[in-house]
């Protein structure tokens, strides 16, 4: 019998793969354990780690996920089949950021070039400038849309020398020609700056603050991607009201409830075809004794993952003899 605390602790105790060219999986799960673009406090590059263990409390006797809820299960097949790979962690440089970044890009790029959807446990949120710049690979599949769920805006100007912050990440990703757009979701935080919205909005990026969001609700996130669009989604877990986050340096009160962005995240599966997407800011040297952070943020990939494979265009493409 197979307990969270015993073995190692692969996400979902999913088989490890380390060499990528042998990697043979629908889903991998690559660990970016870097916060050199916190400019606050460091802590961020624990959570892989953190996460890791803390999906090991979902795995029971049987393969897939029971939802009691639905009365359904889901991933049988992925976790039964062993169609989830753990390949570890991108080679992280202490201090060498864009080495880093380049590791980060090479390793996500490997896992794309393989056919498998990439899970990006981070990190700060730099790390989806990276983890972005990886799908140019693949252009030929159309433009990707690139969905943001944040407190923060993420849009710094390239000033005083900084450009790889957990600040920056969004207008880096602006830039990249195979990318077709940006949804940022539940913008609130008053440490934005005019400039930052300012910019996002005359670059063309679509803000849906919470405040619109609580009107309007996913509908308004749907109407900026085209049906069937290649999305990205990168979930910054301090998207999430505070009470909810204490193992999150940056979290802001007036927050996503967690059903608002499960909902969200569910609505997206149905509208677009989900390319990967990344949960970051976990930190757990800041969190309460029980990780609930981690937790949670091991509950949010989990269910979404449960929603991507539930989805008919994944299983036709993924559900047949000899599918990559």
């Amino acid at each position: 019998m197979s307990h969270p605390f015993t073995g190692i602790p692969s996400f979902l105790r999913a088989p490890i793969v380390t060499e990528l060219a042998k990697l043979d999986a629908d889903i991998a799960v690559i660990g970016v354990p870097t916060d050199e673009g916190s400019p606050f406090m460091p802590g961020s590059r624990f959570a892989p780690r953190s996460i890791r263990e803390h999906s090991l409390r979902f795995v029971g006797d049987e393969p897939g996920i029971f939802d009691p809820q639905l009365r359904r299960r889901f991933l049988a097949r992925e976790m039964g089949e062993s169609r989830i790979a753990d390949v570890g962690d991108a080679d992280i440089l202490p201090t060498n950021v864009v080495g880093s970044f380049e590791n980060i890009t090479a390793t996500v790029g490997d896992v794309v070039g393989r056919r498998a959807l990439p899970v990006i446990l981070g990190g700060d949120h730099a790390i989806t400038f990276p983890v972005v710049r990886a799908f140019a690979s693949a252009a030929d599949a159309g433009p990707l849309y690139v969905v943001h769920f944040d407190a923060h805006l993420d849009y710094m100007p390239f000033v005083h020398g900084l450009q790889y912050t957990n600040a920056h990440a969004f207008r880096h990703i602006h830039a990249m020609e195979h990318v077709g757009g940006i949804i940022q979701v539940g913008i609130r935080s008053l440490r934005s700056s005019q400039v930052m919205l300012d910019d996002s909005l005359n670059d063309g990026n679509r803000v849906v603050t919470m405040a619109e969001f609580r009107r309007a609700g996913f509908p308004a996130v749907l109407a900026a991607i085209p049906e069937g669009a290649r999305c990205y989604v990168s979930i910054d877990i301090d998207v999430l009201d505070m009470p909810l986050v204490p193992g999150c340096v940056s979290a802001e009160p007036s927050g996503m409830t967690y059903e608002e962005l499960r909902d969200t995240l569910v609505a997206l599966c149905g509208h677009a075809e989900i390319a990967g997407f990344d949960l970051v800011e976990v930190n757990p040297m800041l969190d309460v004794g029980t990780g609930v952070t981690s937790y949670l943020a091991a509950h949010t990939v989990i269910e979404f993952l449960c929603a991507i494979c539930d989805q008919p265009n994944w299983k036709a493409a993924r559900h047949r003899p000899n599918a990559p």
